[in-house]
């Protein structure tokens, strides 16, 4: 009896020891433009890519992988591209190409969430900041119009939302809105974007799904409607500057990684 109570917790301690060294996988890809390459590349900022040189949302993750012995992957990717769909990257153009031209296959060239949900186990989405320049409503919404509406955006959010829900077993990463310089846009512009940024944030934001919202529009609008000239690239230039783009790749990399870890609701 002694001798099998021995080789039980001998059993016991070679599992723990095998328990605590667990690899953890997931493959991320991070679909931006210019916007999200700023804070992709972080510190080493100079919005060109730099294929043989690492961005400081890359070495987070490196770091953490050898620190908790997970090996998650992460890559980006730009989304759309300019040839041939023309590049826009806003609620219309994903509708357009996730939804409303879903399927196996590519759409103009663009994978589709049924082609990146089985490469991909975390979808991380951004829009630029152009997508602020928002005209005010007809009272005719149409979740086919390319206008940039409260009306239609709001219908644009609600079919991404169930078609993310369609794929349960993938986690979903939503940026708010970017926000834009004070002189870079118009009073009544700002406030349809507060509007939007506000509504995704309490309404469309679901407690319990697969869907995450990465507050970017609050770190850059510190409580304003409008981005901060601190962290702006230039005068009238909304893309971050290379500071404000080193504070927050890790900030974006932990927010990542607490969602994957269940930390984030």
């Amino acid at each position: 009896m002694f001798k099998i109570s021995m080789l039980f917790l001998a059993f016991m301690a070679l599992a723990g020891c095998h328990s605590s060294n667990r690899v953890e996988m997931e493959k991320i890809i991070f679909l931006h433009h210019s916007t999200g390459q700023a804070v992709w590349l972080g510190s080493t900022n100079r919005y060109v890519y730099r294929l043989t040189r690492k961005g400081d949302v890359q070495k987070y993750f490196d770091r953490y992988n050898r620190s908790h012995k997970t090996a998650y992957q992460i890559s980006d990717m730009k989304f759309p591209q300019a040839l041939p769909y023309g590049g826009r990257n806003y609620p219309y153009d994903y509708y357009n190409i996730w939804v409303k031209n879903a399927g196996v296959h590519p759409y103009m060239e663009q994978p589709t969430l049924e082609m990146l949900t089985k490469e991909y186990d975390v979808i991380v989405f951004k829009h630029c900041f152009p997508v602020g320049f928002i005209q005010e409503d007809t009272g005719y919404p149409n979740v086919d119009s390319e206008e940039k509406r409260l009306e239609n955006y709001y219908l644009q959010y609600g079919a991404l939302k169930q078609k993310m829900h369609a794929f349960p077993n993938n986690i979903f990463i939503v940026w708010t809105p970017p926000a834009l310089l004070k002189k870079a846009t118009t009073e009544e512009q700002a406030k349809r974007t507060h509007d939007f940024y506000q509504w995704v944030m309490d309404e469309w934001n679901e407690k319990g799904d697969n869907i995450h919202v990465w507050d970017f529009y609050g770190y850059e609008t510190e409580g304003d409607v409008y981005m901060n000239e601190a962290f702006a690239l230039g005068s009238g230039d909304s893309h971050p500057n290379a500071g404000f783009a080193a504070q927050m790749a890790p900030l974006f990399a932990r927010f990542m990684i607490d969602c994957m870890e269940g930390r984030v609701d």
